[in-house]
This record gives C-alpha cells, structure tokens and sequence, in this order.
C-alpha cells in the first residue's frame, strides 16, 4: 500500500464517518493528566459508602439505632441511586457533563461532612446528598471516557477506573474501623476520610470546565425503554441480584462476623479481603473470557460462587475466610458481566443507554431490598441463619437470570 497525504484519509473519512465519530478518533493520545482525573473520580463512587458497613455496629451503639435503621441506612444509597440515575442524561445534556461532574463532586464533598455531624438526622440527610452525588458520577463518568478517549483505548481506560473503584472500596472497608478507634470524633470523623478524595477530584476536573458544552444540539437518537423485552428484564435482574448481593454484604458481613466472635477490627478486614479477591476476579475474568460471546455458564456458575459463599457462612461460620474467598470471586465476575451486558445485548449506541438506564434504575430498586431485608429478618429472629438462607436462594435466582442475560443475543432479536 502506497504512503498517502495526511490530509485524503481525513477528507475521505470526513464523509462517511460520523461526526462524533471522527471527534473521537481525532485524539490519537489520552493524556495523563486525563487519566489521572478519571481516576480520582472513580476513587469516590464506593469509598464513602462501603466503610458505613465497617463503622454500622458502632454506628448502632453510639447512635442508638436498631439493626433495621441500620439496614435503611445501608439501604439509602440504592433508593437514591435509583431515582436520581434518570435524571442524569437530561441534565447532562441541558448544562454539560463535565460541569455537571464538577458540580456532583461539589455536593459528594458536602454530603460526606453533613454525614459526620454529630445527630441522626445528619447523618441520613448527608448519606441521601453524598448518595445522589455519586449516582451522578456512576452515569458521568463512562460518558466522559467515550467522549474524551479514543476507540481503541475506551476498554483499557474503563478497566483502570473500575479496578481504581474496586481498590478504594476495599481499602475504605479495610481502614475505617482502625481509624475510627484512633481518631477524635470516633466513627463520626472515619466516615469523612474519603472527603481528600473528593477535593482532589473536584480540583482535577475544575479546568476541564472549559469548553464544556451541552449536548442538547448533537442530534443523537433515544431509543425507548426495553420494558417488553425477556432479555431485557434478564439483564435488568442479573444487575439488581448482584447488586444486592454485593451491597447487603458490604453492609452487613462484618456485624455477622462481630456476631460470631470476632474483633471489630478482624471483620473490617475480613470486608477488605473480600473485596480485594472480587478485585482480582473481576480484572481476570475478560482474559479468561476473551472471545467468547455466549457466556451463559460463566454467569451462571458466578453465581453458584457468591451463593456457596452465604451457605458456608451458614453452615460452617468457623471458616469465614472460605466464605469471603468464594463471595468474592463470584461477586467480582458478576459485576464485570453485569456491566458488559449492558452493552452487549444492546445493537445500538441508543438501545445501550436504555437498557442501561433500565438496569440499573430497576437493578438498583432490586438491591436496595437486600440491606434493609437482611436488617429486620435479623431484628425478627435474632439469628443471623435465615437472612442468608434467604442470600443463599437469591444467589440461585440470580443464576436463573445470568444464564438467560448472558446468552448471545441482541434486543431486536427478542422481540415478542
């Protein structure tokens, strides 16, 4: 192939690729200072909300509150996700995404401090403010990468923030109850760390204000919501179970733990290696599965993991390494699943963000059951046995729906 002008392959292109599209491949290099506020970003969509299960028993003790207003406490977070996410792409569009960014992270870095001020109310109104900031972020933050990273490194950047997101969870699970036990103000001051974070973000992002301009007039199609579609609602409840799965334990693992003798601090670790095993489940699941586009069994059997986890911590609380070890490599793989279906099963950019929007306004309806669930059949029976019996059996159901979510199929081939 003979060397050409620089200036034909543009011209050529210019004419049969989109105009988002030539956008986009027109930034041969991802800087890094770019990667770097992405990373920040990531670094406060879970910190602030997965050390609340490592503070909730001194939460209860030194607040006063029963195990199912820690469950709604635990709970808040979904409940908000759920109905602040379809608001995001509206607003996106009306102001800008990454003046809406800046914005969100404003109102994460109030949130956390109202949090920590010494009353109940604080405490539930902060966790409502900084909840629906992140749910923000949660939309933002993948509409910024499609749209300032090339094609080519749009997977390796997505994987970096989610693995940078996965580590600050576990690292806050891991820190928050050792810090609450040497700092002033106890667990108050523990659930503000995070807040470094967030300023930091906020500071990285504040420059990239400008030129930032809202998308109202690009012209982009919106597909409807999938509400007819089976696959669809499989894809929607694979999101919601897992999700459930993972919050109700963030929330609840270590009063289990504390429950069955251990030390405060043992069980905040017990949370942080939990999450360091879905770590690494989740960054090693696309190398085993490259290539394969039915993943059905994959699904499935992450599944049976996460509910052999619930059982073990059943059956055998003697051995809660093992429970943590098979919850964390099934959770870990069925988050990166749930995500990539989300995509997959869509054939277009349109039918993604519905069914994106679907998943995860439902998912998260779904999820949010499991915290608050877990909290009054544990206040009804004061056992720990039957709240996970009844993770146990969903861990099944959410094999039920992974098996059909995962299948090699696109909506428009599921119509009914």
């Amino acid at each position: 192939m003979s060397p050409q002008p620089a200036s034909a392959p543009r011209q050529d292109s210019a004419s049969e690729i989109p105009a988002a599209e030539r956008a986009r491949s027109a930034r041969p290099v991802v800087s890094v200072g770019l990667v770097v506020a992405i990373c920040l970003v990531a670094a406060n969509l879970r910190t602030t909300l997965t050390g609340v299960g490592a503070l909730l028993p001194e939460i209860e003790h030194g607040s006063g509150l029963t195990s199912s207003w820690g469950g709604l406490l635990s709970t808040l977070p979904l409940l908000t996700f759920a109905a602040t996410s379809p608001l995001v792409a509206r607003a996106s569009h009306r102001w800008g995404s990454a003046r809406l960014l800046v914005a969100s992270l404003g109102v994460l870095a109030v949130g956390t401090v109202v949090r920590s001020l010494p009353s109940v109310g604080f405490l539930f109104t902060g966790t409502v403010i900084l909840s629906a900031a992140i749910a923000f972020g949660n939309v933002l933050l993948p509409a910024l990468i499609r749209r300032n990273v090339p094609a080519h490194r749009i997977q390796g950047v997505s994987a970096l923030y989610v693995t940078v997101m996965g580590l600050m969870a576990a690292v806050s699970s891991g820190v928050s109850a050792p810090l609450a036990h040497t700092v002033p103000g106890s667990w108050r001051t523990a659930l503000a760390w995070g807040v470094a974070f967030t300023v930091a973000a906020f500071l990285a992002w504040l420059p990239r204000m400008r030129g930032d301009k809202p998308q109202a007039s690009t012209g982009g199609t919106h597909s409807p919501m999938p509400w007819r579609s089976r696959l669809a609602w499989q894809v929607t409840f694979f999101m919601g179970l897992q999700s459930l799965a993972f919050y109700t334990a963030v929330a609840w693992l270590p009063s289990i733990l504390i429950d069955r003798g251990t030390s405060s601090t043992t069980a905040g670790w017990m949370l942080f290696y939990y999450q360091v095993v879905s770590l690494a489940s989740s960054s090693l699941l696309p190398l085993l599965t490259r290539g394969r586009h039915d993943q059905r069994w994959t699904a499935a059997g992450a599944s049976v993991l996460v509910a052999g986890g619930f059982t073990v911590l059943v059956a055998a609380p003697a051995l809660p390494v093992l429970a943590c070890t098979l919850l964390g490599l099934g959770g870990g793989a069925c988050l990166v699943l749930a995500l990539t279906f989300q995509s997959q099963r869509a054939g277009s950019s349109g039918e993604a963000a519905a069914l994106a929007g679907m998943a995860q306004s439902i998912g998260y309806l779904v999820a949010a059951a499991g915290p608050l669930l877990l909290g009054i059949l544990h206040d009804t029976t004061h056992s720990w046995t039957l709240p996970l019996s009844v993770l146990a059996v969903l861990g099944i159901a959410t094999a039920v729906a992974g098996h059909g979510a995962g299948q090699d199929r696109h909506l428009r081939q599921d119509s009914r």
